[in-house]
């Protein structure tokens, strides 16, 4: 079992940056896959973007590609979401989630974390 913990959500205005972080405890982190998703109010979940188990591919949403980047340091057991031109449609809790298989990165997801509010403003 893994636990996932993210920080660094917060308010910013639109055009702006934030940084995601995603630290993990518990089984080695490298044998995961690790996902961002995203639920504004009101709204379903929706797929942000997931990396593979050592970084060497992601997959990123067509909503946010060329914005969104993600990456990981299993070193430091972290993977990072970095988010630029922030647009206010981006406003949700944001999830990192973890997943033992190495294929279907938007499929189904085993650990959560608790999330972590990111507000824009336009």
């Amino acid at each position: 079992q893994v636990q996932l913990v993210e920080s660094g959500g917060g308010l910013v205005q639109a055009g702006g940056s934030l940084r995601l972080s995603c630290a993990a405890s518990g089984r080695t982190f490298s044998w995961y896959t690790v996902g961002w998703f995203r639920q504004a109010p009101g709204k379903e979940r929706d797929f942000v973007g997931a990396i593979s188990r050592n970084g060497g591919s992601t997959d990123i949403a067509d909503s946010v590609k060329g914005r969104f980047t993600i990456s990981r340091d299993n070193a430091k057991n972290t993977v990072t979401l970095q988010m630029d031109n922030l647009k206010p449609e981006d406003t949700a809790v944001y999830y990192c989630a973890a997943t033992s298989r190495t294929s279907n990165y938007r499929g189904i997801y085993d650990y959560w974390g608790q999330g972590t509010q990111v507000t824009v403003s336009s």
